[in-house]
């Protein structure tokens, strides 16, 4: 919104001073040179407003638009002139004519096509032409010099200097526009074939600016002899670069601009790439709209594919999951490393990636790792609850099915044989060790203490049975809150399998557990005095799988461990006052 705000009145200002200055210089009916003038002049600041705001984190739109409001304002002075105005604001409006033709035959050439340098080794050239173009514009406005008003008599030390002045900088002006010249051809030779033609019509551009350049030091403007030759060189000069860009974007897709005909009608359709926050924006809208983690990750890799004209574009997680959008033919060319996983990109369809697609992409990693770590967040919740499944499954057939098993056989023996008192009394016995390990399976599902006595009864209940000193404290308002089943679950599944792996892993003597609520959150830690180990090695797979079911609640899940010194699991989850 900000280059809209700055673009739109710099474009507006440059193209009216175009039309009105060539029409206060001539007056109503204007002849055609002055119509085809502001004809080839326009486009110029229209395709740098079109560039400043639809790609504002290029310097070429901004460039356009500075050359163009200078001659817009350069051509009003002399518009202004021309009815006799003649003052220090007409002749500093007319001074702006040296940066356009400073801006056009050295900078627009030489920054070429991104807005940026082509290396560093040209930025003495930058520099050296910046001061020659100040000291050429400052040379004028010192002069004085007015095309309709002479200086009469003769000319004072100051008009003298500032004639010593406008030369120097016009003449280091020319010769950097030669340099500019030769580096644009060397360029154009070495250029790929998407790019050849884009730079073929720059070197044309500059070449007819300077030929008409060389008109209009020959033969100058409205004079009675040459007036034609005069015409003829300041139309190449103000018209070239917009024309040669013009045909650049029509034809070779410049800076990825498309123009072409959409349905019947005839319509220009300027189909820039989408910008940063377009493509942001879009992708949001996106992901919210796909639940399913493998369409998301679909989603972003077509997101990528489109932002940035790709043929191919990737996506793949951390456990080896991969979706591509579209047909991947070859290597990738650009890698990315996000969250969770990376983005791969192929080659575009039209020339290399640039430096603008490489900070398209890496502003794309923030979101794009959120999409890879909800999608591998989802994925590995889905295998954790099918491997809970089979716990269960193998549990109840290798355990309960087989007590019930032995318990229907056994009673049918009794039945076939007449079993006594005793027998039965010893079925009745596998009958109630069935019931309690039926019971004991439930638990482990969901604690019946968890469902009636709340979060700190089971724990409490739980770490009872351990065979080593265990201590569960709590404040005493926290014994009588409940919590939503999801909340009292997942904290309490962490506690239990933190203090299972004190007493299998840690060899712990001492464990110590405690549960509170705490600004919005609900802690538990879990500390133990045993030998402890390096959190950088491999996380235990129930640890990690407990992390991602309080990652899924908002919560988080954090181990502190050092060998020898014991380990301390600190858990937390969103809860409501």
């Amino acid at each position: 919104m900000s280059s809209r705000l700055v673009a739109g009145p710099l474009a507006l200002i440059a193209a009216g001073g175009v039309v009105a200055g060539p029409l206060l210089e001539t007056g109503l009916p204007a002849p055609p040179q002055q119509w085809v003038f502001i004809v080839l002049v326009l486009p110029l600041p229209m395709l740098g407003w079109l560039l400043a705001v639809r790609r504002p984190e290029l310097r070429y739109g901004w460039l356009l638009l500075a050359a163009a409001l200078a001659l817009g304002l350069s051509v009003f002075g002399t518009g202004l002139s021309a009815r006799g105005e003649a003052h220090v604001v007409t002749t500093a409006l007319g001074s702006l004519g040296a940066v356009f033709y400073g801006l056009t035959w050295i900078f627009v050439p030489l920054l070429f096509p991104d807005g940026r340098l082509p290396s560093r080794r040209w930025r003495p050239v930058a520099w050296i032409s910046g001061g020659a173009i100040a000291l050429h514009a400052g040379g004028i406005l010192a002069l004085g010099y007015n095309p309709y008003h002479p200086p009469s008599g003769a000319p004072s030390a100051t008009e003298l200097a500032g004639a010593l002045a406008g030369a120097a900088g016009q003449f280091v002006t020319w010769i950097m526009a030669v340099i500019v010249l030769c580096g644009l051809v060397v360029r154009w030779r070495r250029s790929g074939r998407a790019e050849r033609g884009q730079y073929a019509w720059m070197v044309g551009g500059m070449v007819a600016t300077a030929a008409g350049a060389v008109l209009l030091s020959l033969f100058q403007f409205g004079g009675p002899q040459y007036g034609a030759a005069g015409v003829v060189g300041l139309l190449a000069v103000v018209g070239s670069f917009p024309a040669a860009i013009g045909v650049a974007v029509v034809r070779h897709r410049l800076l990825d601009v498309r123009v072409g005909l959409r349905g019947s009608r005839l319509h220009l359709v300027f189909d820039l790439r989408p910008t940063v926050d377009e493509v942001l924006s879009d992708l949001g809208t996106a992901l919210e709209d796909t639940p399913e983690p493998v369409e998301q990750l679909a989603r972003l890799a077509a997101a990528v594919r489109n932002g940035l004209d790709l043929r191919w574009a990737a996506v793949t997680l951390a456990d080896g999951t991969r979706v591509v959008s579209g047909e991947q033919q070859g290597p990738a060319v650009l890698e990315l490393p996000v969250r969770g996983g990376r983005i791969e990109c192929g080659p575009r369809d039209t020339g290399p990636l640039t430096r603008v697609d490489r900070r398209l992409l890496e502003a794309l990693a923030v979101p794009a790792g959120l999409a890879i770590q909800s999608a591998g967040l989802v994925t590995r919740l889905v295998n954790a609850q099918e491997a809970e499944r089979r716990r269960i499954e193998r549990n109840i057939h290798d355990g309960v099915q087989q007590q019930l098993v032995a318990l229907i056989a056994g009673l049918e023996l009794a039945r076939a044989t007449g079993a006594g008192p005793a027998v039965l009394a010893g079925l009745r016995e596998q009958a109630r060790q069935t019931l309690a390990d039926l019971r004991e399976l439930a638990a482990g599902i969901h604690p019946s203490a968890l469902s009636q006595g709340g979060l700190v009864e089971a724990v409490e209940e739980r770490c009872s049975r351990l065979p080593v000193r265990t201590t569960v404290t709590s404040p005493p308002s926290l014994r009588a809150r409940r919590f939503a089943d999801q909340v009292e679950g997942a904290m309490y599944f962490t506690v239990s399998e933190a203090v299972a792996n004190a007493l299998k892993h840690a060899a712990a003597a001492t464990i110590e557990v405690h549960l509170e609520q705490d600004g919005g959150r609900l802690r538990a830690t879990v500390a133990d005095d045993g030998k402890g180990f390096d959190p950088g090695a491999p996380a235990r797979r129930g640890l990690a799988t407990l992390a991602d079911r309080l990652d899924a609640l908002g919560g988080s899940l954090t181990v502190d461990s050092e060998p020898g010194k014991g380990t301390r699991v600190n858990a937390w989850v969103p809860v409501d006052g």
